[in-house]
C-alpha cells in the first residue's frame, strides 16, 4: 500500500512549531461533512483505515493517557450489529413497526466503513475528565480531516446508539466509557453544498478589564 502521510519521527525529534500550508488553509476552509444518505462504496481499506486511524490520533492528550480507543466496521460486521441494534430497538420501543426495526438495521449499512471513537477517560487523579473527553472529540475531527485529506468523505454522527445503554454493553464499554462519535467513510455520492456558519459577531468577544 502507497502511504498516504509520512511516518511519524522518532520520539524526541525536534519538532517544527508551525507548518505553513496554503492547502491546509484550503482545507479547513472548504471542509465539508458528507450527508449520511449520500455516503457509498468504495471506501478506504483496511490497510488505508489503519492509517487515517493513526493520524486521528494525532490530538492533543494531556499527560499521554489515550483517553480513547477505536471500535471498526467494516463488511459483514456492519450488517450484524446492525441485528444487534434492530434487537435493542425492538425491546426499547413496546410499539416498534418493522420500520422503525429496518432503520435501526441499516444504521451502519450506510458507509462502507464505520468508526466508532470511544471516550476512554484514565482516572489518574490529575487530569480532568472533561479535559479528556475533549481530546476524544479533537481524535472525532482529526479523523474527518485525515479522511477527507485522503479523499474520502465523512461524517460524524451520534444518533440513539450512542446514547444508548444496551448499545454500549453491545460495543464492550466499560466504566466511565461512552461513544464520542461514529464516523461514517466512504464516497460521496453528491457534491454536499455548504451550510449556514456561525455568525463570528454572535460568538466572539474580548475579554478586558
Amino acid at each position: 500500500m502507497t502511504k498516504r502521510f509520512p511516518p511519524a519521527p522518532a520520539i524526541g525529534t525536534p519538532m517544527l512549531a508551525t507548518r505553513p500550508s496554503a492547502e491546509a488553509r484550503q482545507l479547513l476552509a472548504r471542509r465539508r461533512s458528507a450527508g449520511k444518505h449520500f455516503i457509498s462504496e468504495p471506501g478506504p481499506t483496511p490497510d488505508a483505515l489503519d492509517e487515517l486511524l493513526e493520524i486521528a490520533a494525532r490530538v492533543p492528550d494531556h499527560r499521554k493517557l489515550t483517553p480513547w480507543r477505536f471500535i471498526v466496521f467494516e463488511g459483514d460486521a456492519r450488517a450484524d450489529f446492525g441485528q444487534e441494534l434492530a434487537r435493542i430497538r425492538g425491546e426499547a420501543l413496546e410499539d416498534a413497526e418493522s420500520q422503525d426495526l429496518m432503520e435501526a438495521a441499516g444504521l451502519f449499512l450506510r458507509a462502507p466503513t464505520v468508526v466508532a471513537v470511544i471516550s476512554s477517560p484514565k482516572e489518574d487523579g490529575r487530569t480532568p475528565i472533561w479535559e479528556q473527553e475533549l481530546s476524544a472529540g479533537a481524535v472525532c475531527y482529526n479523523l474527518l480531516l485525515a479522511a477527507n485529506a485522503s479523499g474520502w468523505a465523512g461524517a460524524w454522527l451520534s444518533e440513539w446508539p450512542a446514547f444508548d445503554k444496551q448499545v454500549a454493553e453491545a460495543l464492550g464499554l466499560t466504566g466511565k466509557e461512552r461513544v464520542a462519535g461514529f464516523i461514517y467513510l466512504g464516497t460521496s455520492k453528491i457534491d454536499p453544498p455548504e451550510r449556514g456558519r456561525a455568525c463570528m459577531a454572535d460568538i466572539v468577544t474580548r475579554w478586558s478589564r
